[in-house]
């Protein structure tokens, strides 16, 4: 059994991108591997959250997960800074850790584009404390997405240079862990791109079946039928992705049929999807809900939680401070 760690934003609902994209394949994942997931809030504080925003993130966070089928009995499932090893070896990774290379991420570079007026140091070694939060469990397998693969590399390139300089095979470089086909994407209501909180264009497993279908109706589409032989356009073919996930196959292929001989009404489609997607959300909201009622449970998963990464993370803490000289006098 493979040691496996994923990081949770602590800003942001979960939507269906999300819940078809890992969500689900994590539910599989963890009961092949021990896994280590955990809400990355200490990463937020790149962006300066309010102090009661960050606090409810954190929960609506971890009640969402936990009510798609995240289960503590079986995964480690803990608040990042619940673990202040994670702290300290991000401290001494950032010894070994050089402005150059940092600098070069294109994460930062982006940061920097979009954000001039907040290029702080956090953002700059994100990439270290990212490398922290996986190398602590000595985790093997990381699942990440694309715009994390040069960080994952990073994390590689950190561990390997820790095991160098110390003349040690300690940690491992974890390698990226592949959902292959099982991974889905899916794509935003704005008829570009794909489904997203920044851009807007997404359906969250928290709203309400009202929310759910306002945003439906308002997705992009065509004016009207295609003509004869046509491809549908980059908006409809993109609610046509969403309906093959979420829909049975004799719905899509009813629309499909019906776009063909150009007799579809897009407002017919939309609404029968937004009843689809409400099918798959409504059961996860009401279980959000009840989590989110329930303090004492959610206090009691977060400290078993913290309980097990740390007896993992003060283990791996004490044997490099060993390592780098930290011994006993």
């Amino acid at each position: 059994m493979e040691t496996v760690v994923s990081g949770i934003r602590s800003t942001g609902n979960l939507h269906l991108g999300n819940y078809f994209g890992a969500v689900r394949n994590f539910i599989n994942m963890q009961r092949e591997n021990s896994c280590y997931f955990f809400i990355a809030d200490y990463h937020a504080l790149t962006t300066h959250p309010n102090p009661d925003n960050l606090h409810n993130s954190i929960k609506q966070v971890l009640a969402e997960y936990l009510a798609c089928g995240i289960d503590p009995d079986i995964a480690t499932i803990f608040v990042q800074s619940d673990v202040p090893e994670v702290a300290e070896l991000y401290l001494l990774l950032n010894m070994n850790a050089y402005v150059g290379e940092l600098e070069r991420t294109a994460s930062f570079k982006e940061k920097i584009r979009k954000h001039p007026d907040n290029i702080n140091a956090g953002l700059l070694t994100y990439p270290v404390l990212m490398a922290a939060d996986i190398i602590i469990h000595r985790a093997a397998k990381v699942p990440v997405g694309k715009d994390q693969e040069q960080h994952l590399e990073m994390t590689r390139r950190f561990a390997r240079r820790f095991n160098t300089m110390y003349g040690v095979n300690y940690f491992p470089e974890p390698e990226a862990y592949n959902f292959g086909k099982q991974l889905v994407k899916i794509p935003g209501l704005d008829g570009t791109g794909k489904m997203g909180k920044s851009e807007g264009n997404g359906i969250f497993l928290a709203d309400t079946p009202q929310e759910i279908r306002k945003k439906v109706m308002r997705a992009v589409t065509d004016s009207g039928p295609a003509t004869t032989g046509e491809e549908p356009s980059e908006p409809v073919k993109n609610l046509f992705t969403i309906m093959e996930t979420v829909s049975d196959k004799s719905t899509t292929d009813y629309f499909r049929e019906k776009f063909a001989s150009r007799e579809i009404r897009y407002g017919d489609m939309k609404k029968q999807l937004a009843e689809d997607i409400i099918k798959i959300t409504e059961p996860i909201r009401e279980n959000i809900n009840s989590i989110l009622a329930n303090r004492e449970y959610l206090a009691a998963t977060v400290k078993r939680g913290a309980e097990k990464a740390r007896e993992s993370a003060s283990k791996t803490v004490h044997e490099v401070r060993e390592i780098i000289g930290y011994r006993e006098v």
